[in-house]
This record gives structure tokens, sequence and C-alpha cells, in this order.
């Protein structure tokens, strides 16, 4: 604020030596008002979160595809399902975009005192490398921005961007702990300029960073865990969560979810994962409570469809003639017997099985939507409607980017207690991470319409009144009734490899909306151990790194691709289990 006062009364004082006279001074020219430097940083700053987000959806088709989250659907096998030109978008919004942005905008405002500017730059810039670090592996961090200095610069170790990414987190930390300025950014799309969420989200993420390293450095990522543990200052509050909020406006600007946009248009969109939808309808005793959230269904009875919108390898429809599901074939059932296969369940969950890339039949009336979590859909309240209305239906896509939220760090902190005996309970963050899912699950509540609560769902048969379609919310019993089958599970487990496997699947599921956990998590732990495998049988290896992306391999000298069919490892996946 020092800074600011100093500029504000040189500015003053040349307009005054200037101008001669106070009377010749404009009455509408307020002193204390932003400076036209200061507008460029706001400016630029939004420019910053907003290119920040946009990469963070970036990763989804690539990550949430190999995860299982949606269909993968761009070839039979790994190699052929992403091409290197795949991956030129995130590498530009990176590289041309938004690193050389935050680094201008650091460049700014630390001079003059910009203490959360400048630190939630550096926050947005450490995910960023982090992030690409899990897709790419080694990528190009101390030669950038160079200009014509250099121009093809070298490629450096995920180690030391992970490290210089610490380090970013580390001055984060420090500036926000010690601010005195009042100034807070304007453009700030996370968390309205709060010093403070900004420094918990950083130490949430440095945790996160920590529990990804731990196969490589178990010491440092249990001494670095557990005092960030002591310390205590962590996202374990919805209110805390690391988002993007989308708006509701359809043009000038479009502000709505990117996966709103995919399927509440004109557009079928894309192919919800089978063996996702599986694990929430099929796979437990009971349906879990957070799928009609997640999913929107459009029929309720696939058993009846017309032959022509089934296109996997059955002979006809994958039901026989009393309308049961046909048995998946043998590779899948040697993960698991109960695996579906073709669809993931008569009652209406309509997706594509893992790595079918088959021709599009005309299955858009009945292929599953994005529901109200995380993309703000429709609540699957039995109406069984299309979707493609002109973007009117549910929540008009005021959805969210979950890059971390305290659901997310409390399977990690389970993670991290079960596998390094960090001072957590793994026990009780498994708890705390189903619950704080359910509970910002139902906080999207509020932006079903009423009349998709009061739509007629049945009829009460002692008093004829009409049901209404609110019964299927999520109600505290279900929560309770949920966790306690979990909890049972994780008791009954006789091996810290059945207990994992119990977090990370429950982590799997918490984690919607966000394909880079979902897929470092896989890498990390093998789990959730009954991943369906690829549609067809020889679908190579599992691709545990991107490509690089054309644009950088073509026009930087010293890059070279890798192999396509064995892209290889990043430096913290020394996970020797192969994955399906």
């Amino acid at each position: 604020m020092k800074h600011i006062n100093k500029f504000l009364i040189i500015a003053m004082v040349w307009v005054m030596s200037s101008c001669g006279d106070l009377t010749n001074l404009d009455i509408n020219d307020n002193p204390n008002a932003i400076t036209p430097e200061q507008a460029g940083i706001e400016f630029l700053y939004n420019s910053v979160a907003l290119s920040f987000n946009g990469f963070f959806q970036s990763t989804w088709g690539f990550a949430g595809g190999l995860s299982r989250q949606f269909a993968m659907t761009g070839g039979f096998t790994y190699q052929s399902a992403f091409a290197a030109t795949n991956f030129n978008g995130i590498w530009t919004t990176a590289y041309a975009g938004l690193i050389p942005d935050i680094d201008a905008l650091i460049a700014q405002a630390e001079p003059i005192g910009l203490d959360v500017h400048t630190a939630s730059a550096k926050v947005m810039k450490a995910y960023t490398l982090m992030t690409l670090v899990d897709m790419f592996g080694d990528i190009p961090f101390s030669e950038i921005s160079q200009g014509t200095d250099i121009i093809s610069p070298k490629q450096d170790s995920g180690a030391d961007i992970y490290a210089a990414a610490g380090t970013l987190l580390d001055e984060a930390i420090a500036t926000l702990s010690n601010t005195e300025t009042t100034a807070t950014p304007s453009g700030d799309l996370y968390y309205g300029g709060d010093a403070a969420s900004w420094a918990t989200a950083a130490k949430s993420l440095k945790l996160r960073m920590f529990n990804n390293i731990r196969l490589v450095d178990a010491s440092g990522a249990t001494s670095g865990i557990n005092a960030l543990l002591s310390e205590g200052d962590l996202i374990d509050s919805a209110a805390e969560d690391f988002q993007f909020q989308y708006g509701l406006e359809r043009d000038l600007p479009n502000s709505r979810h990117p996966r709103y946009n995919n399927q509440y248009e004109n557009n079928d969109g894309n192919y919800m994962s089978n063996y996702y939808m599986w694990t929430l309808v099929g796979e437990k005793e009971n349906v879990d409570p957070r799928t009609r959230y997640y999913f929107y269904r459009k029929d309720g009875n696939l058993t009846n469809e017309d032959d022509n919108i089934w296109d996997c390898f059955v002979d006809a429809t994958p039901f026989d003639g009393n309308g049961e599901q046909r048995p998946a074939p043998p590779h899948y059932t040697d993960v698991d017997p109960n695996m579906p296969y073709c669809i993931a369940s008569p009652a209406g969950w309509f997706g594509r099985d893992h790595a079918n890339s088959q021709g599009i039949p005309p299955d858009g009336p009945v292929r599953t939507a994005y529901g109200l979590y995380p993309a703000g859909g429709k609540f699957d309240n039995n109406s069984f409607d299309a979707t493609q209305n002109g973007g009117t239906d549910g929540g008009q896509g005021q959805g969210i980017s979950p890059l971390l939220l305290s659901s997310n760090l409390f399977f990690i902190r389970a993670e991290a207690a079960l596998m390094l005996g960090t001072s957590d309970d793994a026990r009780e963050m498994l708890q705390a991470g189903i619950e704080a899912s359910m509970d910002k699950v139902r906080g999207f509540e509020s932006l079903i319409p009423s009349a998709d609560l009061n739509f007629v769902v049945g009829t009460n048969p002692d008093t004829g009144e009409p049901i209404p379609a609110s019964v299927l919310l999520i109600l505290d019993e279900d929560v309770t009734a949920y966790v306690d089958g979990v909890l049972a599970s994780y008791d009954a487990a006789t091996s810290a490899d059945e207990r994992l496997d119990i977090i990370m699947k429950e982590a799997y599921i918490a984690a919607w909306g966000n394909g880079v956990e979902t897929y470092n998590g896989y890498r990390r732990t093998s789990k959730p151990a009954n991943m369906q495998p690829a549609i067809e049988v020889g679908a190579g290896l599992f691709t545990r790194s991107a490509l690089y992306p054309a644009v950088h391999v073509n026009l930087n000298a010293t890059a070279t691709q890798k192999d396509p069919a064995n892209p290889g490892k990043v430096f913290w996946d020394t996970n020797a289990d192969p994955l399906r």
C-alpha cells in the first residue's frame, strides 16, 4: 500500500505542476481511483484467471478419457486413441498464453506491492506447471520466455519443474502471510481476492504435490505432509474449495460450463463411460446417492429400444430374450465378474465401453447426458426428456471447474495416511471425503428448477396423492447408509492393498469432472483395481503420459517425439504394475 500511495503522490504532483492552478483540475478526477497502470493489471489478471480455467478444462479429453470418467472413443488401441495434434490446444494455451501472461502479471504487480495479485498468479502458475508435468513428463521451462534469444527451449526434468512449482507455492504462501496491501484483484474468479483463501489453496496444493511424489521420495513426502497437517491450514470445507464458477449467459459471451454446452444445445455430445456409471449404479448393493446429480438419463428402459441404436460387439442387442443384460466377454469378467458390457444398466444409463470407437448409430435420444453436478445440467427426475433444447434446461450451465475440493484433499490425506503413515487417520479421512463430496453435490440443488422437482414420479398407494421428484433428492439417511456401507467394507478388508482400493474407488467417484486427479491416482496406485479393459483384446500399453504436441515437435529443434506405442512414464510414476 505504501508503494501505491507514493505512486499516487507523484501522479498528483505531476498534475499540479503541469496545470499550475488547482482550480484547473477536473472535479471528476478522483486521486484515490485506480491508475491506468493498475487498470491494465486488472485486465491482465482477469485474462489470466479465465485462461487458467481454460487450461484446466483442456485436460479433460485426455485425462478423463483414459481414466474412464467418460468414454475414450478415439481408437480401439491406446496408440490410436490420441494423436500428437490432440495436444496442440493445451500446449498453446499454456505456453503461448497463460504462462507468459502470468509472468507479465507478476512483473507488473510485484514491484508495486499488489501482493494478492502476485501470490495468486504464482499459485496458478505452479498448478499449471505440475499439470503439464503430470501429462507430458519433461517439458521446457528454464529457457522459455526468452523471445528470439532462445527460440527452441530445451526440456527440463519433471522433477526439477515440480521443485520449481513447490518454490512458487512457498513464495506465494510467504507473500500472503505477510501482506499489508488492501488492494485485491477485481478479476479474481476463484477466491474474490481473499488472501487467506489463496494461502490455504497453496498449502493444499503442496500437500497434493507431496503425495504425488511419494513413490520417488517417501521420506520427503511424509515429512512435508506432516508439516502441513501440523499447521492445519488446508482446504477442509466447501467454502475453501479451489474452483471456477460458471455463469448462465448463453451469448456475448457464453459463460456456461463446457460440458453443458456439449449436450444441452443441439449436439448429442460425449458418450458417458459405462464403467464409471456402473461404479455408481451397479457395483455396490445400492445405487450411489450422487448418481441422479452426475448423470441425466433420456430413457428409463433400454430393453425395448430399436436394434439400430446398439453399436457394440453383440449380435443384435445387449439383452437376451428375457430383457436381461448379456454377460460380458471373458476379458471383462477376468477383471470383475460383474463388469457391464455395452451398457451400464438396462435402467437407462447408456454410454460406451472403454476404447469403443465404432461408428455413431442413431443413439442421441437415449445417450446419457452430463447431469446437474458439476456441469449445471439436469437433475435426473425420471422425466427422460431430450436435452437438446437450446440451453434452457436444468441449471443452465452454472457449473464449476473442480480444481481441488475438500473431498479431493481428504482422499489424498487418506491415501497418504495408509501408504506413508502420516499423522492422519486413513479411515477418518475416507469418511470425511465421502461426506464432503455428498455435501458438495447437494449444494447444487438450488439450481434445480421447481418444475423439475415437482415432476410426478408416482402415486402414493395409501392417499392417492402424486409423488413429486423431490423425493429423489439425497437425504441425510442416504448419506449415512452409503458411508456405513463403505466403512464396513474398509473394516472388513484384510490388507493395505484392499483398503487402498476402497479409498481410491471413493476418490475416483468423488472426482467427477476432474480427469487429472483420477488419471494421476490410477497411475500412482493402480486403483481402482477393476478398471474396465478396452473393448478389444490387445489394445496395447496403457498410456502413462501424453505424446508431445505436434506444434512442439514440429517447431522446436530440441524436441523429439516419444514412441507412440510406449510414451513412457512421468518422473513420479515408478509404479511397476501394468495398467489396463
